[in-house]
């Protein structure tokens, strides 16, 4: 099997299904590859209510047809986790750990995204997946009836809780600062009655022996008063650290972990481009990701064609 392409597109989020259209519109052989199922972050997202055109949906639903476009355009998807991408000038090699696969590009999109932060607390290791989760699409229904702790206070902190609160008999979220989401669903969120809100708090561990029972946690104010929540489950939502341990080795990321890329999204590697929440920008949205995978896919098939020249 010839496993070499025009365009490897690593990650298949908003950011790199939209390079993926692009590319295979503009006549490039194009293989998108994800270690999971295609959508990215986009998927943990109960309601989308700003993408253009879009109306109100999930972004399961809006991942849903991202995808199907890509497979309507004959864009080849497999499941594979990326280790390590070599520069071998202009072929580029990819390296999975699926059964040692191995791909050749010419070019290569890294879309890979971001992964949810941790706390680093005492317990959170030991519940993480049972008790402790960073998705409530995915694992809310589980606690319905129950009593859920929210750690977080930005637009994902509280458009989950938002959701959490509808089906929970009691809410409590703990952030660091206050609220700092949309204020419009800030206010939503502090009308509805089985919410408790602790602004200026630091988590200091969760409790338990056989199941996670508590939150423990302290003011960060003067008073540094402590206090303890009983809960069934935990939601943490304290942002995001880029997904590019892979790319570690191509000397494009920065201090904090992201790919630095130009206003065509090219790296400082030639034929390696970035897009979406992986490289430096200033707004991290669905349709900022678009925007960075069409720039990516038009600069990537630029650079392939120069190849051929």
């Amino acid at each position: 099997m010839d496993n070499t392409y025009d365009i490897v597109i690593v990650g298949a989020g908003p950011a790199g299904m939209t390079a993926a259209i692009y590319a295979v519109r503009a006549n490039m052989n194009v293989l998108m590859l994800d270690r999971l199922s295609p959508g990215g972050q986009m998927i943990n997202t109960n309601e989308i209510e700003n993408y253009t055109g879009a109306g109100k949906l999930s972004g399961a639903e809006l991942a849903i047809k991202m995808f199907e476009h890509t497979q309507e355009l004959g864009v080849e998807f497999d499941y594979k986790t990326v280790l390590d991408i070599k520069n071998g000038g202009p072929i580029k090699t990819i390296i999975c750990e699926e059964e040692d696969t191995v791909y050749k590009a010419r070019a290569v999109i890294l879309a890979t995204g971001t992964v949810p932060r941790r706390l680093g607390v005492p317990g959170e290791d030991q519940w993480a997946g049972s008790g402790i989760s960073w998705c409530a699409i995915c694992d809310g229904a589980q606690y319905r009836d129950k009593e859920v702790v929210v750690i977080g206070g930005g637009n994902s902190a509280v458009e989950e809780s938002i959701y959490l609160a509808g089906i929970c008999t009691r809410l409590t979220i703990v952030t660091m600062f206050d609220l700092t989401a949309d204020p419009k669903a800030c206010d939503l969120l502090r009308k509805m009655d089985n919410v408790t809100i602790y602004p200026y708090q630091e988590v200091l561990e969760f409790t338990g022996t056989d199941r996670l029972t508590g939150v423990r946690f302290k003011s960060t104010k003067e008073d540094a008063v402590e206090r303890y929540v009983p809960c069934d489950g935990v939601f943490e939502y304290i942002g995001f650290q880029a997904s590019s341990q892979a790319f570690a080795g191509l000397g494009i990321v920065d201090r904090t972990g992201c790919i630095e890329a130009d206003a065509r999204m090219r790296t400082s590697v030639q034929g390696i481009f970035g897009a979406g929440d992986i490289t430096v920008k200033h707004l991290r949205q669905i349709v900022t990701a678009c925007s960075d995978g069409a720039v990516a896919a038009n600069s990537a098939a630029s650079y392939v064609e120069s190849l051929k020249q």
